[in-house]
């Protein structure tokens, strides 16, 4: 799960991070009381969605010159302007796609002088199973560039969870990012505050950038995004409590609702299977065979007739869907069950694109009989390969 800036900064704030005075609005007539309350004498307006790259992005039927979506103000009214400017209009920008996202939030905080810009994040490293920090002297917009074309200007490393945190750590950033003075003890001291984020918020993801030092050698964090492990939210009404429900895709909010693990993807073949090792082998396959798969479905090994329905129609949903292919191999989870929530789909929503079954284990014969005598034009696969290769021709031709 995402959270927007302004809600990641109070939860730095919250932890004694040093962050900048803003204020966040979701009302254009909201936005000069905001701005209003902060001292100045520069104000910078940030559309708040969950997309990097907002200071390049543009904005959709944008006029000539118009600027992105981080705009620098030198008044209180002007700060509220180019916050009305902003608020209800798609920004697109190198993450959003070509789609954009729809700016229902805006962030005005005070304006800071900048010496320097620097990279830090946290992340969990899935290969060792560790919290690792990543860090670099080349921080802004253009990072991204820079792990492409220049990686050896950033610097990673783990912590060991024996050991834990120490000085040391903080120690080995501040050098890497050429800190010098009482900088250092600032970068220790704040890379313990974003360890004891990242370990008692469950994160997933803490990034600063850019993290600043001021031209009085202040280190302050500019930016913030973070990503909470969504199996352990349940631990933290808090953050639960920030999430956007407008900033995630329909289908995959959908899903959640109904337990489902489920994943839009660009492809035209749509997929629902039970078990996520053998929804990566579905995907796989499909690939294989010439096509691309438009999700990632998991119903999981106790799903109801009623969890199917709905996991039928959210694939159903997807415009981008030509066609179906249903992949089960039944152990906790019965073909006459996944067969029911099917024909029980198709007959709620309709049937307009090619669809095939493979079904296998647990009452396999009762399951095919159900498809059978549903009178559907289904294909029958006997197989994995089989089905890829009969869906893949269904909508390829």
């Amino acid at each position: 799960m995402n959270i927007h800036e302004y809600q990641a900064k109070a939860l730095l704030r919250s932890y004694g991070a040093p962050v900048s005075d803003g204020r966040a609005v979701l009302r254009a007539e909201e936005a000069k009381t905001a701005a209003g309350e902060m001292d100045g004498p520069l104000w910078v307006v940030k559309a708040q969605i969950h997309a990097g790259g907002r200071g390049k992005g543009k904005f959709k039927e944008a006029e000539a010159g118009e600027k992105g979506g981080v705009r620098i103000a030198k008044s209180v009214e002007e700060a509220a302007t180019e916050a009305r400017k902003m608020l209800g209009r798609t920004l697109v920008t190198h993450q959003t796609g070509a789609a954009g996202k729809q700016v229902n939030r805006i962030y005005i905080e005070d304006g800071s002088d900048i010496a320097r810009e620097l990279y830090l994040a946290l992340l969990v490293d899935r290969q060792s199973s560790r919290i690792a920090f990543v860090c670099s002297t080349e921080g802004g917009m253009d990072i991204e560039e820079v792990a492409a074309k220049t990686p050896e200007k950033i610097l990673s490393f783990s912590v060991d969870p024996a050991s834990g945190l120490s000085d040391f750590h903080g120690r080995r950033v501040a050098f890497a990012l050429g800190l010098e003075g009482g900088q250092v003890k600032q970068c220790v001291a704040l890379i313990k505050t974003l360890y004891k984020i990242f370990v008692e918020k469950d994160m997933e993801m803490l990034e600063i950038n850019p993290l600043i030092v001021t031209p009085d050698g202040q280190l302050k964090c500019l930016d913030a995004k973070m990503g909470f492990d969504g199996n352990a939210i349940y631990r933290h009404p808090d953050i639960a409590a920030l999430r956007d429900e407008t900033e995630e895709d329909p289908k995959e909010l959908a899903a959640t609702k109904f337990d489902l693990n489920y994943i839009a993807l660009d492809g035209e073949i749509g997929c629902m299977v039970n078990g996520a090792g053998l929804a990566m082998a579905t995907m796989d396959i499909i690939k294989l065979y010439g096509a691309e798969p438009a999700n990632f479905l998991d119903v999981g090994g106790g799903a109801t007739k009623e969890k199917v329905t709905e996991a039928f129609k959210i694939i159903t949903s997807d415009p981008n869907v030509k066609g179906i292919l249903v992949n089960i191999f039944g152990g906790i989870m019965r073909c006459d069950i996944i067969a029911e929530g099917v024909i029980a789909a198709v007959k709620e929503v309709g049937l307009k694109v090619p669809l095939v079954v493979r079904l296998e284990g647990t009452n396999v014969e009762k399951g095919k009989e159900i498809i059978k005598g549903s009178g559907l034009n289904v294909i029958a696969a006997d197989d994995l390969k089989d089905g890829a290769q009969k869906i893949v021709k269904a909508v390829k031709g």
